[in-house]
């Protein structure tokens, strides 16, 4: 994790410079006297954590949140407390650091970025999870992988699903509740309890059922309204 620290204290830089090296994690690889030559650096090189001080002549701490573009995690470090609490509205700020900052302290902060940082890729996994076109099967021990727009529909059988492609049929060791958890896309929809459908594969749409390509799928009452509010009716 690539981290600067600006800080017009010589002394200060140091402190922190020291106890980031105790992470193996965490890169310092700039420090400066002043916001304004950070700033600088910023506009041509990304990092992932700033430790900024509030309190520094002529362009503060403060101006530089206010200033930088898309910034990344700050950690603010201050010798007035009072500066702690309103440093809050920003959301790149995450900490602030009361000087003299201790190590216990300072680890403290640490440990709340790493999370922080985790939340955050879990929650980068989880969008790309969920914008991704394709879903793995296992098929005898081997996984297979089937777009989203080749499938029709999705048939419970007791323990297993029956998974209707353009060509050809899998039949899956699962349940249709885990699939849909699975299914992260629009398309697909449940009809009932028995079937989720590829919405954008409906041929027709009789009575209580619907026809997908030679399929006769059933239309619960309780999920035919939100088949209805899909529907781009005249």
């Amino acid at each position: 994790m690539k981290c600067i620290i600006i800080d017009d204290e010589a002394a200060a830089r140091a402190i922190i410079a020291q106890f980031c090296s105790r992470y193996e994690e965490f890169d310092v690889v700039r420090e400066f006297d002043n916001a304004l030559d950070a700033l600088k650096f910023l506009n041509q090189n990304s990092v992932d954590l700033i430790f900024l001080d509030i309190h520094m002549p002529g362009f503060s701490g403060i101006d530089f949140v206010q200033s930088v573009q898309n910034p990344p995690k700050i950690v603010m470090t201050t010798s007035c407390t009072e500066f702690g609490t309103s440093s809050y509205e920003y959301d790149a700020i995450v900490d602030y650091l009361v000087k003299p900052i201790h190590q216990e302290r300072f680890d403290k902060c640490i440990e709340k970025i790493k999370r922080s940082m985790n939340l955050s890729l879990q929650k980068e996994a989880t969008a790309n999870a969920r914008t991704s076109d394709n879903l793995y099967i296992n098929i005898d021990r081997r996984l297979i992988k089937l777009n989203y727009n080749e499938i029709l529909l999705i048939e419970a059988k007791g323990d297993y699903i029956n998974i209707k492609t353009e060509n050809k049929e899998y039949l899956v060791h699962t349940t249709l509740k885990k699939i849909k958890d699975k299914l992260h896309n629009d398309s697909f929809l449940q009809i009932h309890r028995s079937y989720i459908i590829n919405f954008n594969k409906i041929i027709d749409i009789e009575d209580n059922s619907v026809l997908i390509k030679s399929n006769v799928i059933p239309i619960s009452r309780s999920n035919r309204p939100e088949l209805m509010k899909r529907l781009n009716l005249l």
